[in-house]
């Protein structure tokens, strides 16, 4: 069974997610990084793209001492189990996911991707293999699903949110909206990629809670549909 999939991002106010240089922004407050914090020990799973990764650096661990004992205590690891989506086996040896707290780790590869930089990654993770030239998503969420991930929170970027909205694979959307402008045509934005050129290709949703939140606003969206398979 594929898992329910989550996406969470914080963007500004005119829908950015970080600058030009994708360079990781400060958007929210202590207020929602405890929210953040609370879904990824409430999660089974985190999931992130390799431009996430190469640009930002992420650990994807949960901060609070308190939800890690909580979710030992549950019998859990400390930390969810902490996916790539990297077609082409690109994640640094070194990559802080790779090596800071305890828990599973899997990168997910295409066919394409070279077999000596698979061996090294395997080292530190679980590999998981869908797809000729690019990870075939749908194929991925059922793999990760056989492996007990059944809520998957999505932290970006905005390839792979796109992606998985594309294909049909998200089940709610939620987006922090930070008090502040960045601009520039080229800073990514929560769903960047190819773009639906047909309005019976976009994405609806349903509106379920607007919260004041920090210095800024919580918007939690149901998919209702629209994503479609290419």
């Amino acid at each position: 069974m594929r898992p329910y999939v989550y996406v969470n991002v914080a963007m500004s106010a005119d829908g950015k997610i970080s600058t030009t240089a994708r360079k990781q922004v400060r958007i929210s407050g202590k207020e929602d990084f405890q929210r953040v914090d609370r879904l990824r020990a409430e999660s089974d799973g985190i999931m992130v793209g390799i431009g996430t990764v190469l640009s930002d650096n992420p650990s994807l661990t949960i901060k609070s001492d308190e939800l890690k004992k909580r979710r030992l205590h549950e019998g859990k690891d400390e930390n969810p189990v902490r996916i790539v989506v990297d077609s082409h086996a690109r994640t640094p040896p070194d990559a802080d996911i790779l090596h800071r707290g305890a828990g599973r780790r899997i990168i997910a590869v295409s066919r394409s991707a070279r077999s000596e930089k698979i061996a090294t990654l395997e080292r530190k993770a679980e590999i998981l293999v869908a797809g000729d030239n690019e990870v075939d998503l749908a194929a991925l969420m059922d793999q990760i699903g056989e492996r007990g991930v059944e809520r998957l929170m999505v932290e970006g970027g905005g390839t792979l949110i796109y992606s998985l909205f594309a294909q049909g694979l998200v089940n709610e959307f939620c987006t922090y909206v930070g008090n502040l402008v960045i601009g520039g045509g080229s800073a990514p934005t929560p769903a960047d990629g190819a773009g639906f050129m047909l309005e019976k290709h976009f994405v609806r949703l349903e509106l379920k809670q607007v919260v004041p939140m920090d210095s800024g606003v919580l918007i939690r969206w149901k998919v209702k549909g629209g994503g479609f398979t290419s």
